[in-house]
This record gives structure tokens, sequence and C-alpha cells, in this order.
């Protein structure tokens, strides 16, 4: 059992590093002891995005049906034959990662099955089941156990994922109105998009990150390295969005040049480093 364990954790490793380049550098910075844990949570979140997202199936409901019993099954006998829900049962396990994460989180991912438009409600619905409950699953995992850290930190987490979300929205917008033909912002579409909406939504996604600041300086030493250098990476995302026009984030996905990634991810991790040593 050791063997498939060790083998499941290193292809939900593979599978999210083959995803994101910026996830696989920031992710470094975790401690070595929760690594392995991050990369379980965010292997089963890339094979329900790639459900949604690439399949193009008529049954892809049933698949995303099928992966939600097989994770609740997997952590109630604690084995999976598909590697990468085995690796995040044995993180769910070990975390306390239960449904009461989980079922919110594929209610999202069903949201995505078809054209999207959604209400005020519905967008802060969406947003909690497909990020902000991915930040609370890792926080489960950086504060091992600890409940009343977990709940003293729990709205920064909530509102890191929601910050991050919203960038990925904003940055993403040609092609999910286009190609997905997903209209994320309440009130918002492809068409009316203009300046005063560009500036509606980043002042929403700054409220986030000024809330979700003050947490990120409290979270434990294991983690605070890795998610200070997320903050700041999405921060100058945010940034590069706000000095794009309207016709721009219309036409093209902003992107931060990949030299001024990887200084960010340098700089603000060997500054997280030394202060932990401190």
């Amino acid at each position: 059992m050791d063997l498939y364990n060790t083998t499941s954790a290193a292809t939900a490793k593979l599978f999210t590093e083959k995803y994101s380049t910026s996830f696989q550098l920031a992710s470094r910075l975790f401690d070595k002891s929760i690594r392995s844990d991050i990369y379980n949570v965010y292997g089963l979140v890339r094979i329900a995005d790639e459900i949604v997202d690439t399949y193009n199936g008529k049954d892809a409901k049933v698949l995303l049906d099928d992966l939600e019993k097989e994770v609740y099954a997997a952590i109630g006998r604690g084995y999976s034959v598909n590697p990468i829900v085995h690796a995040f049962q044995l993180t769910a396990n070990s975390a306390g990662i239960t449904q009461e994460l989980i079922k919110p989180f594929f209610g999202s991912m069903r949201t995505d099955l078809g054209s999207v438009r959604l209400s005020q409600k519905q967008y802060q619905d969406y947003i909690y089941g497909s990020a902000e409950v991915v930040g609370l699953m890792c926080l489960k995992v950086f504060v091992a156990g600890n409940k009343k850290q977990y709940e003293d930190l729990r709205p920064g987490a909530q509102r890191l994922g929601a910050a991050y979300q919203k960038v990925n929205f904003l940055r993403d917008f040609a092609h999910d109105s286009q190609v997905l033909k997903r209209a994320y912002f309440p009130q918002v579409n492809f068409k009316t998009f203009d300046e005063a909406s560009k500036a509606k939504i980043i002042k929403d996604i700054e409220a986030d990150f000024a809330a979700a600041e003050p947490y990120v300086k409290k979270l434990p030493t294991n983690a605070r390295a890795a998610v200070a250098t997320s903050y700041r990476y999405y921060s100058e995302l945010l940034k590069a969005l706000q000095s794009a026009s309207a016709k721009d984030i219309k036409t093209q996905r902003i992107r931060l040049p990949n030299g001024k990634k990887l200084a960010i991810f340098v700089q603000t991790g060997t500054s997280q480093k030394l202060l932990r040593r401190t």
C-alpha cells in the first residue's frame, strides 16, 4: 500500500504541475511536510475542471457525479482505483476534509456544464464552491487539526480564494464569454463590458485582497511563504488587468511576463523564508 500511496501522490503532483507553472513555482515554498497534501487537493480540482472545461461528451454530468461519488466512497474505505482520487482521500482523511467542503465544490462544477449566466446570489454561491472551499481545504492541511486556528483563519482563506477566482474570471473573460459561453460576473456580459464594468469588478477584488492580507501574515509557517507569494503574484496580475483596457480584456488573456513572474516568486519567497527564521 505504501508504494500505491506514494505513486498516487506523485501522480497528483505531476498532474497539477503540468497544468500550472505558477502553482508549480509557488508550491515549492510550502513546507515539505504538507507539500504533497496540497498537490493532492489540487489534483482533484484539476480533473473536475477537465470534465467541465474540455470534455465534450453529453455524459459530462454523469462523469462528474461519478467522480463525486467515488471521492466519498474512497474517503470511507480509504482506497480508490483512481490514483488522483486515492491521493485526495489520503489528505482528506488525515486533514479532516469532509463533505461540508467537498459537496459545494462539485455543486459549482455542475454549474459549468451548461452556458452560465449568474445572478448575484448564484455568483456568490459559485465563488464559494469553486474557490473558497478549496482555500478552506488547504487551510485544513495547514493547521493540522487545530480547530481554533482553523476558525480564526477561515475568513481570510475564503476572501483570498474569492480574490483569486475573480482575478481568473477577469483574466479569462474573453475565452469564458466567447468559447465557453459563460458570464460569471452578474449583470455583465461580453457586449456590455466596458471601463465602468471593469472598474467595479476590480474594486470588488481589491476589497477581497485587503480583507485577506492580515490573515496571510497569521498563517502557520508551513504555508506562509507560499501563500504570501501567491498573494503577491495575483495582486500584480490584478494591477496588469487594471492597466489593460476593457477592449484588451475582451480580446486577449492578460499575463505577467515570465521574468516578472519569476522575480515575484524569488523575492517574496526569499523574504518570507528569512522572516520565518528570525
